[in-house]
């Protein structure tokens, strides 16, 4: 039998599970929060984000990392290109959740590892290799075959897969030397006057806003907002740390598909068969993408053994 992992991994896995589990219910904390809108939902979890953050800081004594970033011109405008990524992830995500295309908002993240190939290519000058062509071709079929056949480019997925990926790459570029609670801080910061301007916006033009005007129990929920934000990054950063990079990647899988089977099963979104054919085509991309990077893996560790 093969050796039990090390606890320090075990715990990897828990915390990379956790974090996607969380991220697959968001669509249905955010339908608890009606009748407050995407745009004051999204106000409130900026705000309450970084009142979380500024918590934590607090408590772990993390103030002097944040300086250290702040000093950094070129780190802290890195930072700002993150938070507008992030932004729009959170705003078409709520958009999406509050109008009833959930499933649409899960191929987003079922598409996203794809992307993220298509980005370091783009960007990063990265080689592909052929698999992850047949991938990126497979998944550009995908997304014609939805277009075409159900009648409605899908803008929603691609905009959440590409500004994730957008967050996802500028984390990359930034490296170690910002942690998740002081990164995430300081992008929450930079939207604070976003968060402002869309509140008074609701409140002037929007039917006004329904915080504090819902119950006790819509208030609490919407306060909570940062903590639902801000746990599953931290969970995810720590479980990030402790398992393989192919580990982290199979686990990702998890969120999209609770987003899925939530839209399909309990919201009733339609899947007519074109559909179906798309999200096939989407599902054998990620099969062809995964395998590929196993396999790459599996031959990188051998010839590292055999070097020693």
């Amino acid at each position: 039998m093969p050796p039990a992992p090390p606890p320090q991994s075990r715990a990897g896995y828990l915390y990379a599970i956790l974090a996607y589990l969380l991220w697959g219910f968001l669509p249905a904390y955010f339908l608890l929060l009606r009748p407050s809108g995407a745009f004051e939902v999204v106000a409130f979890r900026i705000l309450m984000s970084l009142a979380f953050c500024v918590i934590l800081l607090s408590i772990s004594r993390g103030w002097q990392r944040v300086g250290a970033i702040i000093r950094d011109r070129r780190t802290l405008l890195l930072i700002a290109g993150a938070a507008v990524a992030i932004y729009l992830n959170w705003q078409i995500f709520v958009l999406a959740a509050l109008a009833g295309h959930v499933i649409e908002a899960s191929l987003g993240y079922f598409i996203n590892p794809i992307v993220t190939v298509l980005l370091g290519v783009l960007v990063l000058r990265e080689k592909v290799r052929p698999a992850q062509w047949v991938a990126l071709g497979i998944a550009f079929a995908a997304i014609l075959v939805i277009a075409i056949g159900y009648g409605s480019f899908p803008w929603i997925a691609l905009g959440l897969a590409f500004s994730f990926g957008s967050y996802g790459l500028i984390k990359r570029v930034v490296g170690k030397s910002v942690d998740a609670v002081s990164g995430l801080t300081i992008e929450t910061a930079w939207l604070v006057p976003v968060a402002v301007v869309q509140l008074i916006l609701v409140g002037a033009i929007g039917g006004g806003i329904a915080f504090g005007n819902n119950g006790a129990g819509h208030t609490i929920a919407m306060l909570c907002a940062g903590v639902v934000t801000t746990v599953p990054l931290l969970l995810f950063a720590s479980g990030a740390r402790r398992i393989p990079l192919v580990a982290l990647g199979m686990t990702q899988f998890l969120a999209p598909i609770l987003q899925f089977f939530f839209g399909w099963l309990i919201l009733h979104e339609v899947m007519p068969p074109e559909r179906w054919v798309g999200f096939g085509l989407v599902w054998l991309a990620l099969v062809v993408l995964m395998s590929d990077l196993i396999l790459t893996s599996r031959s990188a560790r051998r010839a590292s053994l055999e070097r020693v």
